[in-house]
C-alpha cells in the first residue's frame, strides 16, 4: 500500500477525465437558475425604482415649468403620464380596491419670520389622500431650505411592484419623492 501523497492525488484529480456530466448538470442546474433568478429581481428592483424616479423629476419639471394655473384635468394627465412612464396601470385595481400607482402634486410656501410651510395647494390621484398644512410636520427634515414665500413644488409617488420569482423577496412599494422650484413664474396657481 502506498502512502498518501497530496500532491500526487491533486495531479490525478486534474487528469481525470472520467465522470457523469448528467448528475453532475443535475446539480448544479438548479443552482445556478436560482442564482440567475435572485440577480435578475434585484436588478429589476433597482431598475424599476431608477424609472419611477426618473418619471417623478419629468412630472415635477413639468409643473414647475406651468405658467399657467393647473386644473384637474392637468393633474389627471400627469398620472397618465406617470403610468406610461413607469409601464404601471394607473386603473382601479378591483380584486384589493386599490390603485396600482399613486401621485401627489403639492405647492408647499414658506415663511420666514415663523420659519413655517404652508401648503399652497395640493391634487393627488391613486390612492394618496391631499397634503395639509398640518401633515408638513412630517416633511419638515425633508423640505429644502427656502426664501421668505418661496415656494416649492413637491412631487410624490408610490409603485406597487411585485417580483417575477420568488427569490425572498416581497412585493413591496416604490416610492419616490422630489422637490422642484417654479421656473418661470413666482409661483404655480391652481385654477379654482
Amino acid at each position: 500500500m502506498r502512502p498518501f501523497s497530496l500532491p500526487r492525488r491533486l495531479r490525478r484529480f486534474a487528469t481525470e477525465t472520467d465522470g457523469y456530466i448528467t448528475v453532475e448538470a443535475m446539480i448544479v442546474l438548479p443552482a445556478l437558475l436560482m442564482i440567475f433568478a435572485a440577480a435578475w429581481v434585484y436588478f429589476d428592483v433597482f431598475h424599476q425604482q431608477s424609472i419611477n424616479q426618473k418619471a417623478n423629476y419629468a412630472i415635477g419639471d413639468m409643473v414647475s415649468r406651468e405658467t399657467d394655473p393647473i386644473d384637474d384635468t392637468y393633474v389627471d394627465n400627469a398620472f397618465r403620464l406617470l403610468g406610461l412612464l413607469t409601464r404601471t396601470d394607473v386603473n382601479l385595481d378591483e380584486a384589493p380596491e386599490a390603485y396600482p400607482a399613486d401621485l401627489r402634486i403639492t405647492v408647499v410656501s414658506h415663511d420666514a419670520d415663523n420659519d413655517s410651510y404652508e401648503v399652497m395647494w395640493s391634487a393627488a390621484r391613486g390612492d394618496f389622500p391631499e397634503l395639509t398644512t398640518a401633515d408638513l410636520t412630517g416633511y419638515r427634515t425633508r423640505l429644502p431650505e427656502m426664501q421668505d414665500n418661496g415656494q416649492t413644488v413637491l412631487v410624490e409617488t408610490s409603485d406597487a411592484y411585485k417580483p417575477l420569482f420568488r427569490v425572498g423577496l416581497d412585493a413591496f412599494e416604490i416610492k419616490t419623492y422630489s422637490f422642484t422650484h417654479p421656473r418661470y413664474a413666482p409661483q404655480v396657481l391652481w385654477a379654482d
